[in-house]
């Protein structure tokens, strides 16, 4: 591994950046590789370069910084930098190195930078991912998603969960299915239904979770066996459970 520290600056505030390459110019460990000034320039730069650390801001437009973590391979160290200090338990359940409240001089991001060589020192420490599970551990509770991204290479597509019509277990993905279109996002059906307001989608299968709104009618199909037939006509199989726990919303 090389003593260099790889390092990309995410913040939408050019004062920031300017203010962080000031400070980051003191540690001749660190070189700066890429800035971005956005989420989604964010999640292919990243991609692109994989660096060793990225300073990434939490509020910025198109992507915020968690969902710029969803989007990303595990691998490097993450310090958040941002004026919002509600986030912090978020950044840590998220296995952040650091969160720098601004504003912060150049003492705190020295020992922000000294955690970041403690981590890449620690064999166990460098194996902490920020893995696939980013979206739900980030998100506080009771708080429901409102849209789902999905990254197609270097592009990011934003799905309005208003536009969903079901999801569907596939392996270890869900298959999204939203206005006649299909995307596959790497996350288990289980961990994603967690995150959507339950006043709207049902697990009505082991395999489906359906928006209500879609849903047109329910047809027996065999003795405590129902379909779901959608607005669109789709049919989807409702085991007992899932019946259950559509009754208690209709």
């Amino acid at each position: 591994m090389s003593d260099m520290i790889r390092t990309v600056l995410v913040d939408d505030e050019t004062p920031a950046r300017a203010l962080m390459r000031e400070y980051l110019g003191q540690h001749p460990d660190v070189v700066i590789e890429a800035e971005c000034a956005n989420g989604f320039e964010a999640v292919k730069v990243i991609g692109e370069l994989q660096p060793d650390l990225v300073f990434l801001d939490v509020q910025m437009p198109k992507l915020d910084g968690f969902e710029v973590l969803e989007l990303i391979d595990p691998g490097p160290a993450v310090v958040f930098c941002t004026a919002y200090d509600e986030y912090a338990l978020k950044a840590f359940e998220v296995h952040a190195v650091d969160y720098l409240l601004k504003p912060f001089g150049r003492d705190r991001l020295a020992e922000a930078l000294n955690h970041v060589r403690e981590r890449r020192a620690s064999a166990a420490g460098a194996a902490v991912p920020a893995g696939p599970k980013l979206g739900a551990t980030a998100r506080a509770p009771g708080r429901w998603l409102e849209r789902l991204l999905v990254r197609d290479g270097a592009k990011v597509h934003v799905i309005p969960i208003e536009s969903l019509d079901y999801l569907e277990a596939q392996d270890d993905y869900v298959a999204i299915h939203a206005e006649g279109k299909t995307w596959l996002k790497p996350q288990p059906l289980s961990e994603l239904a967690d995150q959507l307001d339950p006043e709207r989608f049902v697990r009505i299968h082991r395999s489906y979770v359906l928006q209500v709104t879609r849903l047109a009618r329910l047809e027996l199909y065999a003795k405590d066996s129902r379909m779901a037939i959608l607005k669109d006509d789709k049919q989807l199989p409702v085991s007992r459970a899932g019946y259950a726990r559509l009754k208690e919303l209709m």
